[in-house]
């Protein structure tokens, strides 16, 4: 997993934009403040579906390249790009038993089997989107 920054900027009476300055072209917008990490992750996703992949340049790098963005008011956040493989790899996870009945319940009511539904989860949760 690659972490990339994304430089959020909000207008008066505007959405937050979204951009990477790794990434020209690569952008995205959120309404609301709790969807900017699952869009910019949206966004990542998109991007290197057509892109090669790249290296993230270093956090003072881009704070130096944003520097009158972040003094006028934007921010860097950190956005994790999972790069989807093909295989799939078998593992062993314990947990407590109530826990697990309320996963197999989840799954069976979104028609996912178990490993679908924790993958699901977990993507969801490392891409912020709770």
């Amino acid at each position: 997993m690659k972490t990339y920054l994304a430089l959020v900027e909000k207008a008066p009476d505007s959405a937050f934009g979204i951009r990477f300055p790794d990434l020209p072209g690569c952008f995205s917008a959120a309404d609301d403040e709790k969807d900017i990490l699952p869009n910019a992750v949206e966004a990542l996703e998109l991007w290197f579906e057509d892109a090669p992949d790249s290296q993230p340049r270093a956090l003072g790098e881009i704070a130096a390249e944003c520097a009158a963005e972040l003094t006028a008011g934007a921010f860097l956040i950190a956005v994790p790009h999972i790069r989807r493989m093909t295989r799939q790899r078998r593992v062993n996870v314990s947990m407590d038993a109530g826990t697990l009945d309320a996963v197999d319940t989840a799954a069976e009511q979104l028609g996912l089997t178990r490993s679908g539904f924790l993958a699901m989860a977990a993507l969801n949760e490392i891409k912020g989107g709770h």
